[in-house]
């Protein structure tokens, strides 16, 4: 039986936005006694411009944007709340289960075209669908995996510039051009690489 985690998505969003938190990402893994619902939230808009105001007591070398600004008393609070709620409107069927509410992290996962707009000049790790040819190149071996700096987003597509980072295995032996543009469709999953 399939979760409905579009509507615990939604109850989890009303729950955080009283809380002054945003959700991030929602997963349910694991099966019977051993399921999780797993709950990623950061400090909303506000809160982190407000952190970012008191950019001199943050750790050295970390962008402010990539910080979440979540407190575990926050997460205590919004898992205790979110519970009851999961409780009452009994979204999770059965008595089995464990809530996990955390940070996304460092190493964050990016969805959709407001993370990658938020995270231009981040570093990031991705794999495609579909392998993409090197830019430049019509008989080049085409990659699924690569590591770089997202240089630019127009909400379509995503260049990287694969020469911020040494690249490894394929990539490597295939790396003639130092960008590679992507269609955000063709995007498996990306997440932020920690620099740190």
């Amino acid at each position: 039986m399939a979760l409905p985690l579009d509507t615990i998505r939604a109850s989890a969003d009303r729950v955080a936005g009283s809380h002054g938190l945003e959700v991030v990402d929602v997963e349910f893994a694991g099966g019977g006694k051993h399921r999780a619902l797993r709950v990623f939230v950061e400090k909303n808009a506000e809160a982190r411009a407000a952190l970012a105001q008191h950019a001199e007591s943050l750790p050295k070398g970390v962008p402010v944007e990539l910080l979440s600004g979540v407190t575990h008393e926050d997460c205590e609070h919004f898992a205790r709340d979110f519970s009851t709620v999961l409780d009452v409107e009994d979204l999770v069927p059965g008595s089995e289960y464990t809530l996990e509410v955390s940070s996304p992290g460092l190493e964050r996962k990016l969805r959709g075209p407001a993370d990658y707009e938020r995270f231009k000049g981040s570093l990031v790790k991705l794999q495609t669908f579909t392998p993409v040819p090197p830019q430049g190149e019509s008989s080049g071996k085409a990659n699924r995996h690569f590591t770089g700096r997202l240089s630019a987003f127009d909400g379509q597509q995503l260049t990287l510039d694969l020469s911020a980072v040494k690249q490894k295995g394929k990539a490597k032996k295939s790396l003639t051009s130092q960008t590679v543009t992507i269609d955000l469709a063709n995007v498996e999953k990306a997440n932020l690489v920690a620099e740190i």
